[in-house]
């Protein structure tokens, strides 16, 4: 399958040194481990970060990282290059823990200043409760204060557990002598899917396709929505709505976590009972084309606003073709694509860029850096349909602003029956985003002849825990965040 071209440096005045390195690039990975914790002795953590700061890869790293794995491709050498990654994370309470005066990061940011444990009630999550008391029915570790989150990648489980032991014995958590100044909550693990499914998450759609582009530093953006300016992804740059920032949070990024399972048997079992009826498709096909409409794309990662009833892994194939679309509008309720779709509730193109709206949607837009946890289906979850094992997506995004961002994507649009807007205008609803919308869930417009046809949907993705950070720069790892207290 074909992949995004790999970013290169262009004249611009990011400082590629200074800004972590999973932002604008993604860490290279086959695994990723999650380490969240808190800090129990601020003045000793505060120096061992020092000690660990070296341990953190920047942008520039990642790209030089990038670059020695496609030379190794290029030489056909199909084995895996020995790589990691390291970066680092903060939430408001770490701060505070900290010391850290941060009412430059929360002054317009709500959500950060009240974390995701109590702002789950806002995004939809179910629980009991009602804020600041809201409990959230996630994993007990997540119920818990987590001050910060180190995020491991690299090829193979043994170079990332390596290097994890090594940044626990920085922090006193190995049998090294050093005292701890930390206490773990949890540690998750994430992993490609093996072979053929690569790229793919849980349910089988190829995913990442539609990141945004960033003007100054992707060089060759393909085809598709137009390019963000870099303050949409990093701190105190153009597009950067937020206030005017301090020089340690400057080149940083507002990291969102989500802990995301996935009712994949049931997933599959639902498209078995539901087919599209479209004359001349098998059973298999009407589900598989129901597949489709709920994500907007075929599992190729073909859109079907330009192949609406058939796959066409040629198309997907193309990077020139695979995300140049624009959402095609039908008074008929989109039989190209309905507008309750998840890639349309989530980015929704010309229904609110074009005429007669016009409205710039780039402030919300996000760069996704997920990965899958969990195992491959076994064989009696396909028999049986139900989920046995815990599946799913360690969901994680970067932008400038969480409350125009990722929130903004679940209250606003996700969980919102009557967006799109221009399905609304029809008359009926579009309903919610069929896979992450939280509430009476119904979508409309999935059988493309009978458009006011309504289809009740089941919970296919449960979250079950998460939190918000914010990524600073090296200089403010390094002069504010590690300074001696």
């Amino acid at each position: 399958m074909s992949q995004q071209p790999i970013p290169l440096p262009a004249p611009t005045d990011l400082d590629l040194n200074n800004i972590q390195g999973d932002i604008l690039s993604g860490l290279p990975k086959k695994t990723q481990t999650y380490f969240f914790f808190q800090i129990t002795d601020v003045t000793l953590f505060r120096s061992q970060l020092v000690k660990f700061i070296p341990l953190v890869k920047t942008v520039a790293g990642v790209l030089k990282d990038r670059k020695a794995i496609e030379d190794h491709k290029k030489k056909g050498d199909k084995t895996l290059i020995t790589m990691v990654g390291v970066n680092i994370a903060f939430s408001h309470k770490g701060f505070v823990a900290m010391g850290i005066d941060d009412a430059n990061l929360t002054s317009t940011e709500p959500n950060f200043e009240l974390g995701q444990r109590q702002d789950a009630k806002n995004l939809g999550d179910k629980g009991t409760g009602d804020i600041p008391n809201f409990v959230p029915e996630w994993e007990p570790a997540f119920l818990q204060d987590i001050h910060a989150v180190i995020l491991i990648s690299g090829d193979s489980h043994r170079t990332v557990d390596k290097k994890l032991q090594e940044i626990k014995e920085i922090f006193g958590l190995a049998p090294s002598g050093n005292k701890p100044s930390i206490k773990e909550v949890t540690t998750i693990v994430g992993d490609v899917r093996p072979g053929k499914e690569s790229g793919h998450e849980h349910f089988g759609f190829l995913d990442g396709i539609s990141n945004p582009s960033v003007i100054g530093f992707d060089t060759s953006p393909i085809p598709g929505p137009k390019q963000v300016p870099a303050g949409v992804l990093v701190t105190g740059h153009d597009g950067d709505v937020g206030p005017t920032r301090p020089d340690w949070a400057v080149d940083g990024s507002y990291l969102t976590f989500r802990y995301l399972f996935q009712n994949v048997p049931e997933f599959n079992q639902f498209l078995k009972e539901n087919p599209v009826p479209l004359p001349g498709l098998t059973p298999e096909e009407g589900s598989e084309l129901l597949g489709a409409r709920l994500v907007g794309r075929w599992k190729s990662g073909a859109p079907i606003d330009l192949t609406p009833f058939n796959d066409d892994p040629e198309l997907a194939d193309d990077p020139q073709r695979v995300n140049n679309f624009r959402f095609q509008a039908e008074a008929t309720f989109a039989k190209m694509c309905p507008f309750a779709s998840h890639i349309r509730k989530t980015l929704p193109r010309a229904d609110l860029e074009d005429p007669p709206l016009n409205i710039s949607i780039q402030k919300n837009r996000i760069a996704r850096r997920g990965v899958q946890f969990g195992p491959e289906l076994t064989k009696e979850e396909k028999q049986s349909g139900k989920t046995a094992h815990g599946r799913g997506l360690l969901f994680a995004c970067y932008s400038t602003s969480i409350k125009n961002g990722f929130a903004f994507l679940q209250e606003t649009w996700a969980n919102n029956a009557n967006f799109p807007p221009g399905g609304a205008s029809t008359g009926i609803a579009p309903g919610l985003d069929p896979l992450i919308g939280q509430g009476n869930r119904m979508i409309t417009g999935t059988d493309p002849n009978d458009p006011s046809s309504t289809l009740p949907l089941p919970e296919f993705i449960v979250p079950r825990g998460g939190e918000y950070f914010f990524s600073p720069s090296l200089k403010g790892l390094t002069e504010t965040l590690a300074a001696a207290a």
